[in-house]
């Protein structure tokens, strides 16, 4: 595992941090790589049964790390369609997961740090979070943060943080469902490791199904959704539960 990323466990807990504080955890080439892999071997650790995403420092994530653009031009178009690829994989990998992952969300959580943090199937807010979408003023397109924004929030709340580039704060987040708790800063990974710890006491067979579930359906017509859980349904009857 390279520098920018740290691992540590907490019993069935496991917590994922970026570590490069002095550039608020901007994602280079090598965090993205190093955090896919990361949640990939999570994933594959039958010990691990829930996970909690962080930054290291005063921020969660700064979004894309700016000076890598200079080598992400038409001319090297490999390396544009590589690093996109590559960042469409971490994002998708948040919910492909079998296990449950809170984001522990403090200070800025901007652009593809917004993306990341959103993308967990839970969210703890600091509450001197920033959080937003500026790229516009920046003259980049928030491609590939957009699918996720726009099917938490709606269409026209969505337009409206990425268009405007307006960032808001934890309180706000929250009301508008993207937070699900507000807690002081200080305490941000306690409060997400409260809800990882919940989770790693649930069949990890159970919870494996109902994440996967939980999302199919969200992209499902109705009928095709209630017989997609009427399969689960049947399934989970020969869910073995773990020894107390």
């Amino acid at each position: 595992m390279p520098d920018c990323v740290v691992v540590e466990n907490r019993e069935a807990v496991r917590i994922v941090r970026m570590n490069r504080p002095d550039k608020l955890n901007a994602l280079n080439t090598e965090l993205t790589q190093g955090l896919l892999d990361a949640l990939v071997a999570a994933d594959a650790d039958e010990t691990v049964r829930a996970v909690v995403l962080a930054g290291e420092g005063r921020g969660f994530c700064a979004g894309a790390d700016l000076a890598e653009f200079k080598d992400l031009t038409p001319e090297h178009q490999h390396r544009v369609l590589a690093r996109a690829d590559l960042t469409c994989r971490l994002q998708s990998k948040l919910q492909e997961m079998t296990k449950p992952v809170v984001s522990a969300v403090q200070g800025a959580a901007i652009g593809g740090g917004a993306g990341l943090a959103i993308s967990c199937d839970m969210m703890v807010a600091g509450a001197d979070l920033k959080f937003g979408y500026p790229e516009l003023k920046h003259d980049i397109v928030p491609a590939l943060v957009m699918t996720g924004l726009q099917r938490q929030l709606g269409r026209k709340a969505a337009f409206e943080m990425i268009s405007l580039g307006r960032l808001v704060g934890a309180e706000e987040a929250q009301a508008l469902g993207l937070a699900n708790r507000v807690v002081a800063a200080d305490v941000v990974i306690d409060a997400a490791l409260e809800i990882a710890g919940q989770w790693a006491k649930a069949n990890p067979m159970a919870m494996a199904a109902a994440k996967s579930l939980f999302y199919r359906v969200a992209d499902l017509p109705f009928d095709a959704a209630m017989a997609a859980g009427r399969d689960v349904n049947a399934l989970m009857r020969g869910f073995r539960r773990p020894a107390r």
